[in-house]
Order: C-alpha cells, then structure tokens, then sequence
C-alpha cells in the first residue's frame, strides 16, 4: 500500500481552528500501519462525544461545535477518516472498502480506549459510525445522528444521490472546498473554502474522496449490503438513548431519519428535532445549534 501524507504546513493558518493534533496508528489491512489524526479537547475525565465526519470533509467540519460541548462539561473526540484531514491517505482507490473504513475506525477506537461514547456521526460518518455501534453497541451510550443513513442496496436510490455520484467521477478536478460549499445554505467565506482544500494539495491525495461516493450500497448485492443489514439488525435491539437531529434543506438524507426512527428502540420517546436552515453540511450552517442539542440530549439522558 503506497501511503500518502499532506505537509504539516498545508494546516497553518486555519480560521477559527486552534486545536492541537493527536495521532494514534491503526493496522491498514497489508501488514503496516496508518496514522489516523484526531482532535481530543475537554477533560479528559469527562463523558466523551466522538464527532464523526463525512465525505469529503475532516474534522475542521466541527471546529464551531466543540467550544460549545467543552463548555457543557464534554469532551470532544474528532477523528479525520483514512483519506482525508491529516489522516494518512493510500494512494490507490482500490486501497479504500467500505468494510476497511469501518475497520480503520474501529481499531481508532480502541487504540483511543473510548467507552460511554456519545456519537455524534453525519454522512460517512453515519455510514462507519452506526456499523461501529452495531459491532460493538456496548461501547456507546448514546447516539446523536445528523443528515446520515444505513445503506443496503434494497431500497429506490434518490437522483439527488445518483446526480452527485455522477459528478464525481467525471469532474475532472475533485473541487473539496467547493463541493463543502455547495452542501451548505451559507456561502462559506474564501478561507474556509481554502480550509477544506487544505488536506489535498493534489489530486493524487484526493483517492478516498474519489471512491467515496461508489462505496455507497446501491444494489442488493452490493459488497457491503448483506453487512449493513445485519447491522441493521443489531439497531433493531439498540435500546440505548438514540436522537435524530436532522436539518430541513439536504436533499441528499431527507427522510432516512423516518428509517432510524421506526427500527430502533432507543429513539422512542426521544426529542427528534428538525435544524431548520441547515443543508447537508449543518455543522457549517447551524454547529452550535447542532452542539446545544447533542449536550442537552446527553445531559437528559
């Protein structure tokens, strides 16, 4: 596996970004070992939220979310995928499976010994993290889950979906600061455009971006349909506290909340709330809202 890594100078500068990196290697499936980047902010004692992202975003995505947890008493554990952020990057796209992200993010997890975790997961982020929690649910002692699904393949694919796949595979440049933008109902400012750039200087680091959106199940044969749905499964024994907090303007997730909502037993009686405003990427359009509704839920729960 031919790894890539982004320049440490690629992530000066950064607006409204003071965090510090922490690392931990995880095994990458050919015998050698990946360096996956995270945030870690707030006591380290206290109940810990793991903020997942997705694609083609890193965990800069949450920089307006985490003063807002800390400050409620939380600490707040932000990993960048295997591909993005400064996370190390494989170089071929064939490296990148579904079941290999869920693989690298697992041993993250246990390489960062996380237990009574709050996860917090949007997109891809959905996508790893709900198979996370079927793995091992009793990691996890609540989930908060945003503008995110549980694919299998069994169900009709919207064209919102089937439009953005398209795209990303004939663009011939792989615009990630301007697909962030366009996934958003603000207009980002120039420097946090930039800031999603950032971890890709060229396109040979752009590989994980690029195969993101084939890993999707879209068929039920799909190499990862029959996982998800035994995933599936276990969430529908998942009686710990589960909250959707989904946002009114992605047209990419609208409704998958309804799925969560019917099958798994944590979310019944909870507070689901609908962000108004917010697109796909709401912790750019609403983070703080978002963040006040995650530390109310684990303060209630």
């Amino acid at each position: 596996m031919d790894v890539l890594r982004t320049p440490d100078e690629q992530f000066t500068g950064l607006p409204d970004f003071p965090y510090s990196p922490h690392y931990v290697d995880v095994p990458s499936g050919e015998g050698t070992a990946l360096r996956v980047h995270h945030l870690d902010e707030g006591d380290p004692s206290a109940p810990t939220v793991l903020l997942m992202h997705g694609e083609p975003s890193w965990c800069f995505l949450y920089r307006h979310m985490i003063p807002v947890l800390v400050d409620a008493g939380l600490r707040c554990v932000a990993p960048d995928l295997v591909g993005f952020g400064r996370s190390d990057k494989p170089g071929r796209r064939d490296d990148y499976t579904y079941a290999r992200h869920v693989a690298w993010m697992r041993a993250f997890v246990a390489a960062t010994d996380l237990d009574g975790v709050t996860l917090v997961c949007q997109d891809w982020g959905g996508l790893i993290g709900l198979r996370l929690v079927a793995a091992e649910p009793e990691r996890f002692a609540r989930v908060v889950a945003a503008n995110t699904f549980l694919p299998t393949g069994d169900g009709k694919v919207g064209e919102a979906f089937l439009s953005w796949q398209r795209f990303s595979q004939e663009v011939e440049t792989f615009p990630t600061g301007a697909i962030v933008n366009t996934g958003c109902t603000t207009d980002l400012a120039p420097e946090v455009v930039a800031a999603y750039d950032a971890p890709f200087p060229d396109e040979a680091m752009k590989a994980g971006a690029r195969q993101f959106p084939m890993l999707v199940p879209t068929t039920p044969d799909d190499p990862e349909s029959a996982a998800n749905r035994a995933a599936w499964e276990v969430l529908g024994r998942f009686d710990r506290p589960f909250l959707c907090a989904f946002s009114d303007r992605d047209p990419i997730t609208a409704g998958s909340d309804r799925a969560l909502r019917a099958h798994i037993p944590g979310c019944e009686g909870r507070p689901h709330t609908t962000i108004e405003g917010g697109g796909h990427f709401l912790q750019e359009d609403r983070g703080p809202e978002l963040a006040r509704v995650v530390a109310d839920f684990v303060r209630s729960t």
